[in-house]
């Protein structure tokens, strides 16, 4: 049903033709990369947290993950990503497929700048199976994200992945 969602979505805006669905799992980004042949850092990951009681999105590339201190700074509380098996209820998309479109409302979504180096990258579509190539121009568009945001450091290790 989330997939239907973010085609709905995206319809308004013409683009729903442009959602890839994969006959394999991109559910991870090792897995979506291999999917999609591209590089692990050009898959947009986006990351459910609790803020309080308020969930947000943090959209980032495969290559980085989250710097406790910088996210500290910036939201003056540790990061507290949503519980796996609240995410589906809280944000509108199962894990795996979790991406800033057709989410449920008052979800504030942040960019961070690790997405910026990159034309394009591949943002998943609501389903562990799903994606879009979108522009940055277009990712920042489509997401209805609050702001760009820098709370992210390089992941050394592929498995992190």
């Amino acid at each position: 049903m989330s997939l239907v969602n973010v085609k709905n979505y995206f319809k308004k805006y013409n683009m729903e033709n442009n959602i890839i669905e994969l006959t394999s799992s991109s559910a991870t980004v090792l897995m979506a990369a291999e999917a999609l042949g591209t590089k692990p850092e050009r898959i947009a990951k986006t990351i459910g947290f609790m803020i309080n009681e308020t969930p947000i999105l943090i959209v980032m590339a495969g290559d980085v993950k989250i710097d406790n201190s910088k996210y500290k700074n910036y939201f003056k509380t540790k990061a507290k990503m949503i519980d796996t098996s609240l995410v589906d209820e809280v944000i509108g998309h199962p894990v795996g497929g979790v991406c800033p479109f057709a989410i449920k409302d008052n979800i504030k979504v942040y960019l961070d700048e690790s997405l910026k180096r990159f034309e394009t990258v591949f943002p998943a579509c609501g389903s562990p199976n799903s994606a879009i190539e979108l522009s940055i121009k277009n990712l920042e568009k489509y997401a209805c994200s609050s702001n760009w945001i820098d709370v992210s450091k390089s992941i050394i290790n592929e498995n992190n992945l």
